[in-house]
């Protein structure tokens, strides 16, 4: 019989709608059953594609006399960190805090007032290498709550108390300068694999927000080395196994240092971030090998990830049926030289072993191979390549495919709306630019009420229950206004507008400080504030690019102050952690540069010239640009106001701080003023 997250929208919930154990969702009425029957909260918080998080479901939760116990003596809530990422971050902070690391699934047990007492990750059924198993927690904390309840208060008041002392230090509410920037490009540098590109060590994350910080920091001092890191970890990165050979879009991570074996599941966000640096390395270098992995990158995201409503779904898992009716991680994508010859023969099989690095013994498990392209002096026949590649595709398309989380994030259909655009802009794909018009028609249809305010997920076109937090508001106002940049519609600066109007109003600390979530938001143990960088953009961060762009692109004094406010956080941040304040070093870069604001101005947007200048624009390099295109006597965005055709020709302007040079109607002179 389903419990009661057989009603949920989020396809993890669902996942658990028919274990034995009598989930709650994250709800009040879940916690005064608690109250009333004095028992202690598990809470257990995963995601749809988390490799462990399913193996302790079917290991625990949906093991009978598991669940019996539970049902007995705890109330459980089942959270879905992708839902709710205010829970999550409040109770990892304190995972993190007690033992030093976090993870998922993560376990904490609580009181019936929301208090931590006890926590960990993945228990296992039986105990294994030091780890207690799962039984022996619950017996364990059962027993302390019956006997020695007195001490389990004092454990969780003392937590709750220690996390409301942890204030960020959040510096002096002043941007950062020369100095700070020039720091973390130091620090970057230290932590920098030479041989393999990236940062650090193994597992190895995709830092696509730090090479967007250095693409923009080479754009405004023309620091090559900064260049270099940049073009040589998207280089090592495309031809690693974390990138899909064949299907395009990349992998969550790296278990190793050289790119070669990922983390298998696929993740809106990494793709849409990665998508639009590459399509930025381009726009920087016109390197061939960025234009194919944008693009393929972005073609994934439109085939694999786009749903019927036109948005798009969070993620693919890692596992997958490996044809004996097991869910095995990676089954999807890995092959063994066998597989080959039974798909191409024997002298093609041979010719894509060398080319994709497929070896007998395998560079994963089993005899197994992740498809990647070695670096190798061999020349090999492109329409041969182009064959293999084909054929191999079909042959996947074949085997069971990995699960789909289709519900639909707000927040990262904004990073998709940006990426896609941007891309299509850049290389003429204006099916790309109607996918991320589709997107935001739904956001706005779906996740906005009459007060622009936002709701975190929907699912096949039904509004979830939870509200948007600062990440939503942020990157949904990102990629709207990169839309108004790339269509010319000033409908997608209004509403971003008013996106981040909430943002002053209901996110904004006294001090200039950003919180996750708002002020007449849901109050929990602590009021969740990080602006640290980690899969995603920080809210606070994206907020701060958001506002800049938004000020560059109206003049707003009050929106440009928030920036720079908001932006002292990375000055005391960046120099000590570069790695974890990617975006906001690169917002930093567009705010020492200006940013540069660019109108366009032609008798219609179908014009020839009108449309060169334009994408001039787009192309150009200098950090956060922003760019209007309209008519002379257009009121659709506000940098084109009192704009004149020169000559009667299309004519650009371009300005800095309400200083604006000559205006041109060359597209040379107007990418030398954009650095492109």
């Amino acid at each position: 019989m389903p419990n009661r997250l057989a009603h949920e929208t989020s396809p993890y919930l669902l996942q658990h709608a028919e274990n034995p154990v009598d989930w709650w969702p994250w709800s009040t009425e879940a916690f005064e059953v608690a109250r009333k029957t004095n028992k202690p909260v598990l809470l257990s918080v995963g995601y749809s594609s988390c490799h462990w998080c399913h193996v302790m479901a079917h290991e625990s939760f949906e093991d009978r006399e598991t669940a019996d116990f539970l049902n007995a003596h705890f109330v459980s809530v089942k959270v879905d960190r992708e839902e709710r990422p205010d829970v999550d971050a409040v109770y990892m902070e304190a995972v993190q805090a007690a033992t030093g690391q976090g993870g998922w699934p993560m376990t904490v047990f609580l009181t019936p007032d929301a208090e931590p007492f006890y926590f960990g990750t993945y228990f296992p059924p039986s105990p294994r290498q030091g780890m207690p198993s799962f039984r022996q927690v619950l017996e364990g904390v059962r027993a302390a709550w019956t006997d020695r309840r007195d001490e389990v208060a004092e454990v969780a008041g003392k937590i709750v108390r220690d996390l409301a002392g942890r204030e960020i230090s959040y510096g002096d509410s002043q941007a950062p300068g020369e100095e700070q920037l020039a720091a973390a490009l130091l620090g970057l540098t230290r932590e920098y694999d030479e041989q393999r590109g990236g940062f650090g060590g193994a597992p190895k994350f995709p830092p696509s927000m730090v090479v967007e910080f250095l693409l923009r920091h080479h754009a405004r001092t023309g620091a090559e080395g900064a260049l270099q890191m940049a073009r040589d970890t998207c280089e090592w990165m495309a031809r690693g196994g974390i990138h899909d050979q064949l299907g395009g879009g990349f992998a969550r991570y790296s278990v190793d240092r050289d790119w070669i074996v990922p983390h298998f599941e696929k993740m809106l966000y990494d793709n849409a971030l990665l998508c639009r640096v590459y399509a930025h390395l381009w726009r920087s270098t016109g390197s061939d090998l960025a234009r194919r992995v944008a693009l393929d990158t972005a073609d994934f995201m439109v085939r694999e990830l786009r749903t019927n409503e036109g948005g798009f779904a969070s993620a693919l898992d890692a596992d997958s049926d490996d044809g004996t009716g097991r869910h095995v991680e990676g089954a999807y994508y890995v092959w063994t030289p066998e597989q080959l010859r039974e798909v191409l023969g024997e002298q093609d099989a041979e010719v894509a072993a060398r080319y994709f690095g497929v070896t007998e013994e395998g560079t994963f498990e089993h005899g197994q191979s992740v498809l990647q392209l070695p670096q190798q002096d061999t020349v090999f026949d492109a329409e041969t390549i182009e064959s293999i590649r084909r054929r191999l595709l079909d042959a996947r398309a074949e085997r069971p495919a990995p699960g789909r989380d289709d519900k639909v994030v707000a927040a990262w259909n904004g990073l998709a709306i940006a990426a896609l655009a941007e891309t299509g802009a850049y290389f003429d794909r204006p099916d790309l630019v109607e996918a991320a018009v589709s997107a935001a028609d739904l956001l706005v249809r779906v996740h906005l009420d009459e007060q622009a305010r936002l709701s975190r997920t929907s699912k096949d076109g039904q509004v979830g229950a939870n509200d948007g937090v600062l990440e939503d508001y942020a990157d949904v106002a990102e990629g709207f206004l990169a839309l108004a940049s790339v269509t010319g519609e000033g409908v997608w600066l209004d509403f971003a507008g008013f996106l981040l109007d909430h943002v002053l109003t209901r996110f904004t600390g006294a001090e200039g400080g950003l919180f996750d979530t708002a002020a007449d938001g849901e109050r929990l143990i602590r009021r969740p504030q990080d602006p640290t960088d980690n899969a995603v953009p920080s809210g606070w961060t994206a907020a701060a690019g958001a506002l800049l762009s938004y000020a560059a692109q109206t003049g707003s004094e009050p929106h440009r102050a928030a920036a720079e406010k908001a932006l002292g956080v990375v000055k005391a941040l960046g120099p000590r952690v570069p790695r974890f304040v990617g975006w906001g070093l690169a917002v930093a870069e567009a705010y020492l540069d200006g940013p540069k604001e660019v109108a366009i101005v032609g008798p219609a947007l179908t014009d020839g010239a009108t449309k060169a200048l334009h994408r001039t624009a787009l192309l150009g390099t200098a950090p956060g640009a922003v760019v209007a295109v309209g008519t002379p006597d257009s009121d659709e965005l506000p940098l084109l106001a009192d704009r004149i055709l020169v000559n009667g020709e299309p004519t650009a302007y371009v300005c800095r701080h309400f200083t604006c040079e000559a205006p041109t109607t060359d597209a040379e002179a107007l990418r030398a003023a954009l650095g492109g």
